[in-house]
């Protein structure tokens, strides 16, 4: 029979393993990496008497983020998209590694999040704490996002990033770009990460706790603990 156990500290590391895994999956697909020096529009806009608007486009590690000249019919607008159409036209070898890297272990987060909604029924599986499992799953999901985070900016260097951050970037080096909220929401992202792979024995313990067992023995089906 199935018993609905929930505690406070077991929904608290399913919500942070649901934040992680959602807040990887964005960071990894903004081109929000990386925030290019500010540039201005002339030509056309100069022409017609509109001010040069400056703006900074953005690079990311397979997408990027720059203006419409806003030319004959287009509208002057921000564009992003995707630069690479397929995994060899990323801008560095780092950055592939890279993309493998938080691909899979953002692969193995969502796993965890979606089987943590279900512990509330399913606390165990052959014969070994589900919360453990899971926990041991984060932490090696962690591993793959600092490597990833790692070879990151060792691709600074490549081509595509010297075209938007100048002569100056160089591995580790950003140049004349700073860094996005992607990057920051990258890092952040790995810590919870980590963060999550030891609360989640402090949710097995909440579950498997005397008083849960009381209330199990007492013949109840949903359990609900502080």
């Amino acid at each position: 029979m199935c018993h609905v156990i929930v505690t406070c500290r077991s929904m608290l590391w399913t919500l942070l393993s649901i934040v992680v895994a959602f807040a990887e999956l964005i960071a990894f697909m903004s081109a929000d990496w990386l925030i290019g020096k500010a540039k201005s529009h002339g030509g056309a806009e100069a022409a017609s008497g509109d001010p040069a608007e400056p703006y900074h486009p953005t690079l990311g590690i397979y997408a990027r983020c720059i203006r419409n000249p806003g030319l004959q019919h287009l509208q002057r607008d921000t564009l992003c998209g995707p630069y690479a159409e397929s995994f060899g036209e990323i801008a560095s070898g780092f950055w592939q590694a890279t993309a493998i890297f938080l691909t899979v272990g953002i692969f193995i987060l969502c796993m965890v999040a979606l089987v943590s909604v279900f512990t509330m029924c399913v606390q165990s599986i052959m014969k070994k704490s589900i919360f453990n499992v899971c926990g041991l799953l984060q932490g090696i999901a962690g591993l793959f996002l600092i490597l990833g985070l790692i070879f990151y900016p060792a691709g600074w260097g490549c081509q595509k990033a010297i075209d938007y951050c100048g002569h100056y970037a160089s591995a580790y080096r950003p140049g004349d770009c700073t860094l996005g909220w992607a990057f920051y929401t990258a890092i952040g992202g790995t810590v919870l990460t980590f963060i999550c792979a030891v609360f989640s024995a402090q949710a097995e313990i909440a579950t498997s706790s005397d008083k849960v067992q009381e209330e199990i023995e007492e013949g109840k089906n949903l359990i609900c603990l502080l």
